[in-house]
């Protein structure tokens, strides 16, 4: 299943104090479930006779509701609590600590209008949210924020808060049952990309290793009459332009190595890989790993290059926010003299819709002119195409203990460059600062792009619910 393709579920807590007419809150419960159903999502709420007024308030409230969210734990993926009036901050914060559930919480209270301040018509929640949160603050809750402090559930600017904290909600729980395929060695000359499995376990990210060995003895036992290595040579004639220079030796080559790479993802549920695709799969095999990584980030399991695993897992962060696949890059050039362009490119392994433009497959540049064209089948050639893009990159501190970040975002540009390869010339506001900060804190040279822009929901979803040290760059 895609990342976009499923469906959310929600735990719902209307919360309501008595003091104030139980209606409006009522009312804006059904309100909200309405929405959800016209959207979309799925939700969990405890049924309107449950309880007295339909509504979250005293302790049994709170009991019944988290024993109903606790029996759909593996389902639900966010919480979000309403403010219709002042709210009982009791009956939500007893909810959500009984529960347990470890999830994302959108927090949303009612707007008070001004010609209904009566004392069946106020609602009160302006100050009411500010008490609720101070609860969720003292025991420990992490919440999302709407982007105003009140704002009406009928309305635009809540709708895009929802989608917003939907998209935080995804990436929160892809990441923290994430396994990651790391396919080969490090390679000896690329000290940059190491990391630390212990680090990222800690935040639910499994890596599951396999020698380059074993990957390229179940290629070779393929034969190209298999049907799923047929299949896989019909696929990458579709995929791009192939000179006819290129041999269908080298074609089914690396068709054989792309079945044998999809199996090992699919049999072992992986959600993203890192490869090492320099430079022993060339000289031990005789073609290049960015085609098959290509077509799998196309199909939304992203991999990095150079057995670049926290790579993989930015590009994965990324891909769960945005739901467009992500390319992984080199900071590589500066752009002329301008300060805040430069260009990022790689040999490459970017997809098919991140390029935006017509592919061409043949072989790598710089490992073809040393070692020979006729080992380094399968590299993708193009110019990515102009648009808003977001970067991400995560490192495992191994000194300090922690998985650091930084995130920002920036356009591609249709300025030329004549270098061969994929190409992207970016263009970054303050781009010296960043790379500043790149340097200094130990940051590697790779970089995860997507197109789009999904800073927000990144930060909110690493930053605030997975604890990541992160540096939003503006």
């Amino acid at each position: 299943m895609k990342i976009m393709e499923k469906k959310l579920t929600f735990g719902i807590i209307p919360a309501t104090r008595n003091i104030f007419n139980a209606e409006l809150a009522l009312t804006d419960r059904r309100a909200l479930l309405e929405i959800l159903d016209k959207t979309g999502y799925d939700y969990v709420i405890p049924d309107e006779g449950q309880t007295t007024s339909g509504c979250i308030e005293t302790y049994r409230d709170a009991k019944l509701c988290a024993e109903l969210f606790d029996g759909h734990r593996g389902d639900i993926d966010g919480v979000i609590v309403i403010l219709p009036n002042f709210g009982d901050e009791l009956g939500v914060v007893n909810t959500l600590t009984m529960a347990d559930l470890k999830v994302p919480v959108l927090v949303q209270a009612a707007n008070d209008e001004n010609d209904k301040v009566g004392i069946l018509q106020r609602r009160d929640s302006f100050c009411g949210k500010i008490s609720v949160c101070n609860n969720l603050y003292q025991y420990g809750i992490d919440f999302t924020d709407t982007t105003h402090h009140t704002c009406d559930l009928r309305s635009d600017e809540f709708l895009a808060d929802l989608h917003r904290f939907a998209a935080v909600c995804r990436t929160v729980r892809g990441l923290r049952r994430a396994r990651i395929g790391a396919i080969g060695a490090r390679p000896a000359g690329f000290q940059t990309v190491r990391f630390s499995e212990k680090l990222l376990q800690a935040s639910g990210i499994t890596v599951v290793p396999i020698d380059l060995s074993e990957i390229l003895a179940s290629a070779r036992s393929l034969g190209t009459s298999d049907p799923a290595v047929k299949s896989m040579r019909e696929a990458i004639g579709a995929y791009g332009r192939i000179p006819k220079s290129i041999s269908e030796e080298h074609i089914l080559l690396q068709s054989r190595f792309s079945v044998a790479v999809n199996r090992f993802m699919e049999e072992n549920e992986l959600d993203a890989s890192a490869i090492q695709c320099w430079d022993s799969l060339e000289y031990n095999y005789g073609c290049a790993s960015c085609l098959t990584m290509s077509m799998m980030g196309e199909k939304q399991r992203p991999s990095a290059c150079e057995m670049d695993v926290a790579g993989a897992v930015s590009m994965y962060t990324l891909l769960l926010a945005s739901g467009n696949p992500p390319g992984f890059l080199d900071w590589n050039n500066n752009f002329d003299y301008g300060a805040d362009t430069c260009v990022c490119t790689h040999c490459s392994n970017y997809p098919k819709s991140f390029m935006g433009s017509e592919l061409e497959i043949s072989n790598l540049d710089i490992l073809g002119n040393t070692i020979g064209p006729d080992r380094c089948f399968g590299a993708i050639k193009g110019k990515v195409a102009p648009g808003y893009f977001t970067f991400f990159r995560i490192s495992t501190d191994d000194r300090r203990g922690v998985i650091k970040s930084y995130l920002g975002e920036g356009a591609f540009t249709d300025d030329p460059y004549g270098m061969d390869g994929g190409i992207a010339v970016c263009k970054v506001k303050n781009l010296n600062n960043l790379l500043r900060h790149i340097t200094r804190n130990g940051f590697e040279h790779h970089i995860a792009m997507s197109r789009g822009l999904v800073a927000d929901i990144i930060e909110e979803a690493t930053g605030r619910y997975l604890g990541w040290e992160l540096y939003r760059h503006e």
